[in-house]
């Protein structure tokens, strides 16, 4: 996911546990359909920019 140039910063964020369950699925799914390591962060990655992005905000 990316370019690999951007910078991450570790952060906390509380999540249901089904949540996260949900998140390693589609890691998994989108590491098999890629045939690149997806991890549940670079999932949640994803999804925020997605949201962002239909926000109007481009990240």
């Amino acid at each position: 996911m990316g370019n690999g140039d951007e910078k991450l910063v570790k952060t906390t964020v509380y999540l249901e546990e089904e949540v996260l369950e949900a998140l390693e699925e589609l890691a998994r799914e989108f590491s098999e359909e890629t045939g690149q390591r997806w991890s549940r962060g670079a999932v949640v990655r994803l999804a925020l920019s997605e949201f962002f992005t239909k926000r109007g905000k481009m990240l």
